[in-house]
């Protein structure tokens, strides 16, 4: 029964003449940009809500049933007040900031993995699509690179507004983003050194393995696979500091502290525009925490693999671990008071920093140990969780003709023997990646 059920999950490859893989990543940035736009003002009545029973009182409760339409009446209220522009601001630059704040934090949720969908070729052999807008192999690096960006939006909101606590804002925006942007790189580099690659649904699928030798196929891909533990808390807990420090979250918000700066950065900024950086700030606090999830708790992966938890689809889980993230968020925010900022810069560079290359070092050295011994003792392959290096084509193939890691007809599929599972399988060849054995 639970294979009828898998099976109705599989979909041709071709339909009507339209070749289904490809259109996957339409689905993605549809769906990717339609859950963030409908997800943000729950975002915020959640918030308020959590906020209100920690400290003990009732939260909004006059717009809606449960206040739930509070959310809307401040979007309406926002849309609807008047644009005032200062005088003597630089009005090229001041137009443009909360533009590049929104673009860029939407923009990083391309590459996040919702899931693996699975397609049938014409001849039978069965072959997965991930569901992202762009599964490019330099997923991290672009994530990076588009989180720096970000700061050019407040940067420049803080320079263009001709205000002296906005100028602070964004020039503290600014060191706070390098300060904590090392040490987040250093934890994710610790999980790319386990996984070998840069490319997100990559380091996904690595975490879809035995924790060791024999044990049941329920683990498999579980909550001990799952890079949090592999990698031994530590970078997971340096990057959570710093995602939080990253989009200037409390206790880490001294680029738009109140009681020093005012609104800080987007104190001249009204109406839309101050929604805009508004929607940035949400936005990132969602890819971060779906960076969080894909790299260190499994991404779409279920905690075990068996009913009832299998029959959920992965971007539901995945989509839960976000969630999580953010009720984090407004826990800190409820709980701690905001660091004064030479204590901000000392835990960046004084702490995280050290820790995070310490860790890296200590990562690097337990792969290398592993794989020289595996080399010298091959018996104990079956004592370490069995990662994607160990996979050992047995067949080559030349590049398909074909785009979207699509099948050729005529081409044999590659054999493939992996120790995680003890069985034979047949994968599809896919263009551009040749197929070779990863040490």
């Amino acid at each position: 029964m639970l294979e009828k059920f898998n099976h109705l999950f599989i979909f041709p490859e071709y339909f009507h003449g339209i070749r289904l893989p490809g259109v996957v990543p339409y689905i993605a940035v549809l769906g990717s940009v339609g859950f963030i736009l409908t997800i943000l003002p729950m975002l915020i009545w959640i918030e308020r809500v959590v906020l209100a029973l920690m400290q003990d009182r009732s939260g909004p409760n006059r717009v809606g049933p449960r206040g739930l339409l509070q959310s809307s009446a401040d979007a309406l209220k926002l849309f609807m007040k008047e644009d005032a522009r200062p005088k003597n601001v630089d009005v090229s630059l001041y137009h443009i900031a909360p533009a590049i704040a929104v673009v860029t934090s939407i923009s990083a949720a391309a590459v996040l993995p919702l899931q693996n969908i699975t397609f049938e070729h014409a001849n039978g052999v069965q072959f997965s699509v991930p569901l992202m807008a762009g599964d490019v192999n330099i997923g991290i690096l672009y994530i990076l690179a588009m989180s720096s960006l970000q700061v050019y939006g407040v940067v420049m909101a803080g320079w263009s507004s001709n205000n002296k606590y906005s100028l602070l804002g964004g020039l503290r925006a600014s060191a706070q983003l390098i300060s904590y942007e090392l040490s987040m790189g250093l934890s994710l580099l610790c999980v790319i050194v386990m996984a070998g690659s840069l490319q997100l649904n990559k380091i996904v699928d690595s975490q879809n393995i035995l924790p060791f030798a024999g044990a049941p196929e329920a683990l498999r891909g579980s909550v001990m696979c799952w890079y949090w533990i592999r990698s031994l808390i530590v970078p997971v807990v340096i990057y959570t500091i710093a995602m939080i420090a990253e989009t200037n979250r409390s206790p880490f918000d001294l680029p738009e502290a109140e009681s020093e700066l005012v609104a800080g950065f987007h104190t001249e900024y009204t109406s839309m525009k101050f929604a805009m950086f508004f929607t940035a700030e949400y936005v990132a606090m969602l890819v971060v925490s779906g960076l969080n999830a894909a790299m260190f708790w499994g991404g779409p992966l279920p905690p075990l693999n068996v009913v009832p938890f299998t029959l959920i689809p992965g971007f539901v889980w995945l989509i839960l671990k976000i969630m999580g993230g953010i009720f984090f968020y407004t826990w800190l925010r409820g709980t701690l008071p905001r660091l004064r900022y030479d204590a901000l810069m000392n835990l960046g560079w004084k702490k995280l920093l050290p820790l995070g290359l310490v860790w890296l070092f200590i990562i690097a050295g337990m792969n290398l140990g592993t794989d020289l011994l595996i080399h010298q003792y091959p018996g104990a392959k079956q004592f370490v969780p069995q990662e994607a290096r160990f996979l050992e084509p047995e067949v080559k193939s030349t590049t398909s003709s074909d785009d979207f890691g699509s099948v050729d007809d005529n081409q044999e599929p590659v054999q493939y023997n992996t120790p995680s599972s003890g069985r034979r399988g047949s994968a599809p060849h896919i263009k551009g990646i040749p197929v070779s054995r990863v040490r």
